[in-house]
């Protein structure tokens, strides 16, 4: 088959591109399970926020005439900030007082499908239902060529933003005072708090974290694409779901791991047997890794450590 011989290379730098963008949306739901263990499925909207906020402030920069690789790297801010403030805001009226109740697992997971469609529906109040275009900030164009595989702008932006964010977040969990004690109360709350760690404040900056990356995985996934709208997180949200537990949920390094597998495969039998069968595969790797391996690749883990 042409399509894992010839297309083979097209489709891996896509492939790493589209996976790099689902590994930041998945780093949201792995870092809230590793401390909560909670499936935040209303994340798909925090991400949704991020190319919102981003497209809005893309328009008004290029409006007003500012350059557009500027307008690029100056949407990060407001994207970011708009979803990591959702996310806070998420969880201080939707999830603490469920938390402080001592309400069952099946009460947070209702809770958080109500916030997702509660998101999604004012989005939509608010700016329709039709898809909004992204002005071009970033003309596209080859950078360099890896044999026969041609390597474009849009893709090597895509990547080292990705790449230097996931570092710095998985350095962040790693090696700094608040890094630990999200990885103390992600190993046991009970006894963290016990030990002087604020709880709340860990949640709190936990969910922060997760929407910081959701904010900057929807800008680049609507610059990639060219378009949102109100609907834009659930199949992202899905996919990034699925690769959170490819990866093993709880395990940021695997989120990334996830995240790239996914991308190439959803490109590959995309190219295989058409773009339809896209989600079959998608799906297909979820019911997999919960039949014969649920604790995912790697092991869950807070931070990346076993």
């Amino acid at each position: 088959m042409h399509c894992i011989t010839t297309d083979l290379p097209f489709r891996l730098a896509d492939g790493i591109s589209s996976g790099a963008i689902i590994a930041l949306i998945a780093l949201g739901y792995t870092l809230v399970y590793g401390v909560l263990q909670l499936i935040n499925f209303a994340h798909s909207e925090i991400f949704m926020f991020g190319a919102l906020f981003g497209l809005l402030f893309i328009k008004f920069g290029v409006d007003h005439g500012i350059p557009g690789p500027i307008v690029l790297i100056l949407a990060f801010i407001p994207a970011m900030l708009a979803s990591g403030i959702a996310a806070v805001l998420l969880e201080r009226i939707a999830y603490r007082p469920l938390r402080r109740r001592g309400a069952p697992r099946l009460a947070y997971l209702i809770c958080a499908i109500g916030a997702s469609l509660f998101l999604q529906q004012a989005v939509r109040v608010w700016r329709g239902s039709n898809p909004e275009g992204f002005p071009q900030t970033v003309k596209p164009a080859p950078v360099f060529t890896l044999g026969s595989v041609v390597v474009e702008r849009r893709q090597l932006i895509v990547v080292v933003v990705a790449i230097v964010m996931m570092i710095g977040l998985d350095q962040f969990v790693s090696r700094t005072r608040t890094g630990r004690g999200i990885r103390a109360v992600a190993q046991d709350a009970e006894t963290a708090g016990l030990m002087g760690v604020n709880i709340d404040r860990v949640v709190s900056v936990t969910f922060l974290l997760g929407g910081l990356m959701g904010g900057a995985a929807g800008l680049l996934f609507g610059y990639s694409f060219g378009q949102t709208s109100f609907a834009i997180g659930f199949a992202p949200g899905i996919q990034a779901f699925t690769a959170a537990v490819l990866g093993g949920i709880g395990n940021i390094r695997g989120a990334l791991l996830g995240g790239l597998a996914l991308g190439l495969v959803q490109n590959i039998s995309g190219g295989c047997f058409g773009t339809q069968w896209q989600d079959v595969a998608t799906f297909a790797i979820l019911v997999l890794v919960l039949m014969f391996r649920p604790t995912g690749i790697l092991s869950r883990s807070v931070g990346g450590t076993t």
